[in-house]
């Protein structure tokens, strides 16, 4: 959050291409956060291929000048940094100030003794993602989260230097509601040449209403040159607790003030120097174990999680707060409580949108130690940098009531042992618990598809001769009684309070009976499988919850979430296993395989999750009747390939297989209001999915309606309905107000729609969209996963019939977006931004 020591300077930053050249900056004007990897085309030939998207970039470097005040003089001037994708060498004044390697991590440079106070400094950082393939999905390039210009006193607090947790909850005295007994603290750092005496205060404000409901204060000293702690216990009667369904806030306040200076007895000073630094803080206990299961303020929870990854797709990986807010309220809307950072630290504006709109965070800060999975990847500065760039993650988010749980690494090549990785492990979840020991501590370990040296993994690749399609996450060297996993991922796991496991479900009751008191999570597992692990997780309290593979489309592991259809003759379903994901040929770009697309709308699997975690809706969606008769195969990803479409011209009369999720106990099927189907609860036979009711009927076009029932009453129901051809645009603004800052953005959702205003979903148009006004287009695009167009150009095919605008502000005033189509009536709107 900007304050009057720390000064957002996202706007007005010169971008250009390759490293920068000694002379006046050249290039255009871009506001962060910015990723230039989204705006290049894609192309077959990139060296990662379906990894990124299809995507690639080189060098670029962002310059910018500022003035620095000449009141400065004296202070400490550091410029800090949420990311910088990747590589990034940071100069001010022609000088280095760092080189910070890892893209996702948090990082500050002093820059005091660099700037001029009074005059312009330039500020040049230039970032090198060139070492391609550098990540498993798409990393996006550039600085594509916030920075901060930040001055302090010589005695100050630094970067992430807040802390604060809740020891306990306990009913309060009569009439007080909850009490809380909590502990705050803050590091001091003394730059000076003498011992200090300072006085730390500490205040808690209630968000909202800017009360202050408690502060206490505390003496410290802090030696010349060094750094020390300050740490007080605030015992709160009327506390409000945080939780995911009711976020109650405050803001924790330090404020530092030197008294005196101590050399055998304190000697006053004549001009107190102060700091304050603030951060967002949530009154809240996490506590795990094999009785309870996970439990929030003393209440168990079942984390109903998603894998998020980073990128906020027409947009890129540029983070910006009402993108990732967007994200959360959506994912709430699903049923999601819960999301799980993979595999990389998140965004500050993600932690911020978790905490104020509630959504517990499994927070991750690796996906490579030191054995890499790419060869750019972080495997080539882990031994040198992974103390610094989890110790500025942790510190970061460790105040925020939304983390409840650290994660030191997924599906880590070490798992096995390889590296010391047993040794690694510990000492990572020891150097999280030094920097906060209030939440627990896991990892996501996968099977052995990596990380065993030559002999064992021939010896697993025997085993696995027999495994169906190819699927070798959740499989084992000699199948589910096999003890292999457990025997060579125990040292690795010991170090754990809570063990992460992905897509290893079939273990959960064998490992409990080998480890009694091992907490399980189901960190990482197959999106078309919570209906049949979801009522045995609700029912186990030693596991306690499961994300599925992904809750958000993304850009990048193209195509994992294929569902093909084949003949029976097709020989890939014939000897040799299919492969893990039919490959991904060009154009490919998303995964395909979330609950939301890469626009925020709700895809079929959405709708089942939602069913399957409690909802009463009624799903009800159709298969293409040129499917009809063909054998649907999922990658281990995939989803049924199902729409919400009744729209198949050409197919009257014919054979068409239709799909309804729902638990209740029957489901009527009506098509034109004749009633063509009536089935009890059971199982889709073609993929095995509890609360799947499948019909088979004659296409005719018009309304199909589906009917869930309960002890013959009617619980609710869902209509396809037949539209008319595309004739015009429809804009539907999600807020009418565009603010004109660093943090806020403009969704607008473009429908293709009939005459009587119904979207067409079989509408696959070109649509353009111009923005003229105070305001600019930051993307353009469609949720389809296969396609060559760009998100930056404003020309994109709708899906489904929809695309979608996002428009980021460029002053104060009046903003007007037109989008046309050829052969369709367009459409404008006009937003105001303040």
């Amino acid at each position: 959050m900007d304050t009057l020591r720390s000064i957002c300077i996202d706007r007005g930053w010169t971008f250009g291409y390759g490293a920068r050249v000694s002379g006046a900056a050249e290039g255009r004007t871009v506001d962060l956060p910015h990723d230039y990897m989204i705006e290049g085309d894609v192309s077959p030939d990139v060296p990662a291929g379906a990894a990124s998207g299809y995507y690639t970039a080189g060098v670029a470097h962002y310059t910018k000048e500022i003035t620095i005040p000449a009141e400065w003089a004296g202070e400490r001037i550091f410029l800090r940094f949420d990311g910088a994708m990747m590589n990034a060498t940071v100069e001010v004044n022609g000088a280095k100030a760092c080189l910070q390697h890892y893209g996702y991590a948090p990082f500050e440079t002093d820059i005091t003794n660099l700037i001029y106070p009074g005059e312009k400094n330039r500020i040049t950082v230039t970032v090198n993602p060139s070492m391609q393939p550098n990540s498993r999905w798409y990393s996006g390039a550039g600085l594509f989260r916030s920075v901060h210009i930040v001055h302090t006193p010589p005695v100050y607090l630094p970067m992430g230097g807040l802390s604060a947790g809740t020891r306990k909850l306990e009913e309060g005295p009569d009439g007080l509601g909850v009490t809380a007994f909590l502990e705050v603290g803050a590091e001091v750092v003394n730059t000076r040449n003498e011992n200090r005496i300072v006085e730390a205060a500490f205040s808690l404000i209630r968000e909202g209403t800017g009360e202050t409901v408690i502060e206490r204060k505390t003496l410290i000293q802090v030696p010349a040159g060094s750094a020390a702690r300050a740490r007080t216990t605030l015992t709160l009667d009327g506390a409000e607790v945080w939780t995911a369904e009711d976020p109650r806030l405050y803001t924790l306040r330090a404020v530092i003030t030197e008294k005196a200076v101590y050399r055998t007895h304190m000697v006053p000073v004549d001009d107190p120097a102060r700091d304050e630094d603030e951060v967002l803080f949530g009154i809240r206990t996490v506590e795990a174990d094999v009785r309870h299961g996970l439990r929030i303020n003393g209440v168990p929870v079942k984390l109903k999680g998603g894998c998020l990854h980073h990128d906020n797709g027409p947009i890129g990986a540029a983070s910006l707060y009402d993108a990732e807010a967007r994200k959360v309220r959506k994912l709430k809307e699903v049923g999601f409580n819960a999301i799980r950072t993979t595999h990389n630290p998140p965004s500050a504006a993600l932690i911020e949108a978790c905490d104020r709109l509630g959504m517990y965070v499994f927070d991750e800060a690796f996906d490579a130690w030191g054995m890499g999975k790419q060869p750019g990847d972080y495997n080539q500065y882990f031994d040198t940098d992974w103390v610094r760039d989890l110790t500025a993650f942790v510190k970061r988010d460790r105040c925020h009531p939304s983390v409840i749980l650290w994660s030191t690494g997924n599906e880590i090549t070490e798992r096995a042992g390889l590296n010391d990785g047993y040794v690694l492990a510990a000492k990572l979840a020891d150097t999280v618990r030094a920097l906060d020991g209030s939440r627990p501590v896991s990892n996501g370990i996968c099977s052995f598809w990596n990380g065993l040296d030559d002999k064992l993994f021939e010896a697993q690749m025997n085993g696995w001769k027999d495994v169906p399609q190819g699927g070798l996450q959740n499989a084992d060297i000699g199948g589910s009684g096999d003890l292999m996993w457990e025997r060579y991922t125990e040292a690795f796991a010991s170090g754990l309070d809570i063990v992460g496991y992905n897509y290893l479900e079939d273990k959960y009751a064998q490992d409990h009976e080998m480890f009694p008191e091992r907490v399980i999570l189901g960190s990482e597992n197959f999106p078309n499988q919570i209906g049949h692990h979801w009522p045995m997780i609700e029912r186990t309290p030693w596991v306690i919850g499961d994300f599925t593979w992904t809750a958000w489309d993304y850009l990048g592991e193209a195509g994992i979430g294929k569902a093909l259809f084949m003949k029976e003759d097709d020989p890939r379903l014939h000897g040799a296993p299919v492969p893990w994901n039919f490959g991904a040929p060009y154009p490919w770009r998303t995964a395909n395989d979330a609950d939301l697309d890469i626009t925020g709308e709700m895809r079929p699997q959405g709708v089942y999750r939602s069913v399957v975690w409690g909802s009463l809706r009624t799903g009800l969606f159709s298969y293409d009747p040129k499917v009809f008769g063909l054998r649907e195969v999922l990658t281990r990803w995939g989803f049924p390939g199902v729409e919400a479409c009744w729209n198949w011209e050409g197919s009257e009369g014919c054979p068409v297989h239709v799909a309804v999720f729902s638990a209740a106990e029957e489901v009527e099927l009506k098509l034109n209001g004749v009633t063509v189907g009536r089935g009890r609860a059971g199982m889709d036979p073609v993929h095995g999915m509890p609360c799947t009711f499948l019909f088979e009927v004659d296409y005719r076009p018009g309304t199909l309606e589906a009917v869930s029932l309960r002890d013959g009453c009617e619980v609710s129901r869902a209509a396809l309905v037949t539209t008319g051809k595309p004739k015009k645009i429809l804009l539907a603004p999600e807020t009418g107000l565009l603010k004109n800052d660093t943090r806020s953005l403009l969704y607008v959702r473009a429908l293709v729609t009939d005459d009587e205003g119904r979207v067409v979903p079989s509408a696959r148009v070109e649509l353009k969209a111009a923005v003229s006004g105070k305001a600019y287009l930051a993307g353009f695009g469609s949720g389809t996963p296969i396609t060559e167009d760009n998100y930056q150009k404003g020309v994109f095919t709708s899906c489904r019939g929809q695309a979608l605008a996002v428009l980021r502000a460029a002053g104060v005033g009046e903003a007007r977006l037109e989008v046309t189509g050829e052969g369709l009536e367009g459409a404008s709107v006009t937003v105001r931004v303040e």
